[in-house]
């Protein structure tokens, strides 16, 4: 009897033992799994954060350099003070369009937006950039929802001459296959960090030239009494 009360008395101290190890690794094994979500969460959010930023950047950087290429080989000048452009386009040393870049980054974010429920097919899916290229092509220079200059609306309702759509569509095209190409580098070495920091150096520097070129179009720098 004395031996199987001690065998008994064993066998419970072994059950309680084998209970708190299953408490205790049901506990830990809670906590990995917690850690885990947490984690995961986190690095959905700094996805997201990147993705926005990825989009906001590669247009605002595309559209200041598409703008600047077509100032300097179109003669936008001319084009911009003619007598059907002036009649709708605000003047060309307008202190708003010197604000231009800046408000890029607002139209950037807008676009990231617009493109998030397909942010998988874009930006992960083979060729996915490609298939994006041939929308916006689609919806932003050819098919736009206004009679808007290069737009096949335009050529039907606008009175402007035919040679004035065609000279704005290398302007979108530059900024498209710099959009696109923009975001090919980011995504693909979103890993460096040397990536990233360029494209925030060149984001301020485009709004603090455009921020400086709203001032100066508006005469605050005007020194003359």
């Amino acid at each position: 009897m004395e031996e199987l009360s001690k065998a008994i008395s064993e066998a419970d101290a072994n059950r309680c033992e084998a209970m708190e190890t299953d408490t205790i690794y049901g506990e830990h094994k809670r906590q990995a799994i917690s850690k885990n979500g947490l984690n995961l969460k986190r690095s959905r959010r700094k996805g997201l954060v990147m993705y926005f930023w990825q989009v906001t950047s590669a247009h605002t950087i595309s559209f200041s350099i598409a703008g600047m290429i077509a100032l300097a080989l179109f003669d936008y000048r001319e084009w911009w003070t003619s007598e059907y452009i002036s009649a709708f386009y605000r003047d060309i040393n307008s202190p708003i369009l010197a604000l231009g870049g800046f408000l890029q980054i607002f139209r950037g974010i807008f676009v990231a937006l617009i493109l998030l429920p397909l942010r998988k097919t874009f930006f992960e899916e083979k060729l996915g950039l490609l298939k994006l290229a041939l929308i916006v092509f689609g919806f932003s220079i050819v098919s736009t929802y206004a009679a808007a200059i290069t737009s096949f609306d335009g050529l039907i309702y606008l009175k402007v001459p035919i040679i004035y759509h065609i000279k704005g569509i290398p302007e979108g095209l530059i900024w498209l296959s710099l959009f696109i190409g923009i975001l090919y580098i980011s995504i693909k070495y979103s890993h460096k960090k040397i990536v990233t920091v360029m494209s925030i150096i060149l984001v301020v520097l485009i709004a603090l030239m455009s921020i400086i070129g709203y001032f100066d179009a508006s005469g605050y720098f005007n020194i003359n009494p």
